[in-house]
């Protein structure tokens, strides 16, 4: 029998309680009970639930917080891999190696020497001449109503949001094959200070959503975007923003718009390995003025 509207609610509640829990300190031991009783559920049912209202286990969804949370700290720091793999929540270098491994394609060491293992794409079948230019598509977007949650500090930490406003999203019957997910970054993270950065996990809902808690709803009008496509771990997309600011826009003519950038997660990070991920980077553009 399928689960009232009420109940699914009050359950995608509780599983975000959760999964919170678990985002807070990935490298932490967090035992079933507790995730369980912070969830308000009998350890018996817990998994089962967590299951259905998060579309993953709670060990997968730990395992990716953090293998992203490592990959995060070898790109962007220099601290030697056994205490990265610490940091983390592995008991060793061989352990942290091995599930790296698994997901990256290469040991974490090798990660760390190539600076990642992501690379731009072409979003365009019919590059520019100049080879500068052609990884950038500039398109229109739709207009959009999303799904929003606020997210305040590290960039990288930001799943944690994505993980709330799905089970939100899930509990209302609101994704579907056609769900789109965005994320919204108001600042620089070279600029301002890790923990005063801005930014909100959204997805695309239908018109007839409403808001709650601390989900609030936008109606996003269209917009024209330089978008640049990346594959590859989430961790590694500031090398795309550095190629879309420094190496494009000075060039393009184009003046970007008074809102902030934004990603669109393009395949579901839950079944595909980190290399697979594919992310479109876009900036607002101001509207075209004819000559």
């Amino acid at each position: 029998m399928p689960l009232k509207p009420a109940t699914r609610l009050d359950y995608g509640a509780r599983i975000a309680r959760s999964m919170a829990l678990l985002a807070r300190d990935p490298g932490r031991v967090t035992s079933l009970e507790e995730l369980a009783a912070e969830a308000a559920f009998s350890p018996y049912h817990f998994h089962r639930i967590y299951r259905m209202m998060s579309g993953e286990t709670p060990a997968e969804t730990l395992v990716r917080l953090r293998l992203h949370q490592a990959a995060s700290e070898l790109i962007r720091g220099s601290a030697p891999v056994e205490k990265v793999a610490r940091k983390a929540g592995y008991s060793g270098a061989a352990s942290f190696t091995r599930a790296f491994r698994a997901a990256h394609g290469i040991p974490p060491a090798a990660y760390r020497a190539r600076g990642g293992s992501g690379a731009v794409l072409r979003c365009s079948a019919t590059p520019r001449e100049d080879s500068s230019m052609h990884d950038v598509t500039i398109r229109e977007l739709p207009p959009l109503r999303l799904a929003m949650i606020g997210h305040s500090g590290d960039y990288q930490r930001i799943s944690a949001a994505f993980d709330r406003l799905e089970a939100w999203a899930r509990a209302r019957g609101l994704t579907g094959p056609e769900t789109r997910f965005f994320g919204i970054y108001h600042d620089d993270p070279h600029s301002v200070a890790r923990e005063a950065l801005r930014s909100e996990a959204a997805l695309t809902v239908p018109a007839s959503a409403q808001g709650d808690d601390d989900v609030r709803i936008v109606d996003m009008p269209a917009l024209r975007v330089a978008a640049l496509r990346f594959q590859g771990p989430y961790a590694e997309l500031e090398c795309g923003y550095d190629a879309l600011y420094r190496d494009w826009l000075p060039g393009s003519g184009e003046e970007p718009e008074t809102l902030p950038a934004m990603e669109e997660y393009l395949n579901d990070c839950k079944a595909l390995p980190p290399t697979e991920w594919l992310t479109d980077i876009m900036v607002p553009l101001k509207a075209r003025v004819p000559a």
